[in-house]
């Protein structure tokens, strides 16, 4: 690998890092544009298997932190997780079948969306101690479970961690608060991000050399970015709409490009 595109994986790996330490999350949505465009992956769809690997280890990297917070509704998490693996499962098949440029121009208008859907207010919660038992399941169940699989069939076919999905979707099943719903989150990105990329990897799709300077550079720019987020607390709506802007620009330059 020329030494242009070493460094171009470790930048991205740590333009993600940085952006899922200032605003919790979103960042593993560039990670597919940074890999084209940026390091120069030519396949859309090796982008996206490289990008699950990646998004998946950082994950369970950001996963333990918040276990020993004890922001993890575990069993919420495994029935979300369980259903949207079998989605991600579907989803990536569907994915790695597709035109590569079709893809792209999907995948472009999903981060538009993703962008515009970042600006709005997000709800607030009202059940703080929510808990899966045989008493809640039969309330709980029936949206945890068609949630699940549809957050998991997006994410499997766009190979990406789906957090932005997860989150809202864990509220929105469950009534959970934010700081939970991402602690929650993170269990149900792992498992769908191991799932697509277990699917990209047994069809040759994952670059294993990139992937590893991506976790290294994303490892640095996580640290880099909570320690700047601290400073910046304050300002976090406004990083968080800055960081949307971004999306939406990048998304109508994928489409663009593609079409």
């Amino acid at each position: 690998m020329a030494s242009a595109a070493i460094l171009a994986a470790l930048a991205s790996g740590g333009v993600i890092g940085l952006i899922l330490g200032l605003v919790g999350g979103g960042g593993s949505i560039l990670a597919v544009p940074l890999l084209i465009y940026g390091v120069g992956i030519g396949s859309p769809h090796a982008a996206i298997g490289t990008a699950a690997v990646a998004v998946t280890v950082n994950a369970l990297a950001s996963l333990i932190g918040h276990a020993r917070a004890r922001r993890v509704k575990w069993r919420c998490a495994g029935v979300f997780a369980a259903s949207g693996m079998i989605g991600a499962a579907l989803g990536a098949e569907l994915g790695k079948a597709f035109d590569g440029q079709r893809l792209l121009v999907l995948f472009g208008l999903l981060m538009i969306g993703v962008g515009l859907s970042m600006l709005r207010p997000r709800r607030t919660a009202d059940a703080p101690d929510v808990r899966l038992t045989r008493r809640s399941a039969a309330t709980l169940l029936p949206r945890l479970v068609p949630i699940g699989l549809g957050v998991g069939l997006a994410a499997g076919f766009f190979g990406i961690g789906g957090g932005f999905l997860i989150v809202p979707g864990l509220i929105l099943a469950t009534a959970m608060p934010l700081s939970v719903a991402i602690g929650t989150s993170l269990v149900v990105v792992s498992a769908l991000g191991l799932t697509t990329a277990a699917s990209y990897a047994l069809s040759g799709l994952v670059d294993w050399g990139v992937t590893a300077l991506l976790v290294a550079g994303g490892g640095a720019g996580t640290i880099a970015g909570i320690a700047l987020g601290r400073q910046l607390g304050a300002r976090k709506g406004l990083l968080e709409r800055g960081f949307a802007a971004v999306v939406i620009a990048i998304g109508v330059y994928v489409t663009a490009t593609a079409v």
